[in-house]
């Protein structure tokens, strides 16, 4: 008997190992954006540069960047509600985005590549 709560108490260890490795990564599992995670990132930035909001989405998005994980928990909370915007498959891919912590940095530096030559041109 002793044997085997032993081997279940090891086993039960190794996964709460398993598991706080894991919350506590530092690198993301999956390293390469697919084709679609950019194109997405692309039309935000682009958006966000035609509006002229590149200044405030950067300083935004520096600020929430340790809590983006939060914000794709929030986004699938607030689905039925940002579904009058967004279809459901943007929605998802936008909450797996932000689940990922490399995601906020490559949209900061999209976005400022693509502000870069607003600000260089001469005021008219």
């Amino acid at each position: 008997m002793a044997v085997l709560s032993s081997g279940f108490l090891s086993r039960r260890v190794e996964n709460l190992r398993q598991g706080l490795r894991h919350a506590f990564a530092l690198r993301a599992e999956q390293q390469t954006f697919t084709t679609d995670d950019l194109a997405l990132l692309d039309r935000i930035a682009d958006a966000v540069v035609a509006r002229g909001m590149a200044a405030p989405a950067t300083l935004f998005l520096e600020s929430i960047g340790p809590m983006n994980f939060l914000g794709s928990q929030a986004l699938h909370f607030l689905t039925p509600i940002i579904e009058c915007v967004l279809t459901g498959s943007e929605l998802a891919q936008i909450a797996r985005l932000l689940e990922r912590r490399d995601s906020l940095h490559r949209l900061i530096a999209l976005i400022e590549a693509k502000a870069a030559p607003a600000m260089g041109a001469p005021a008219r």
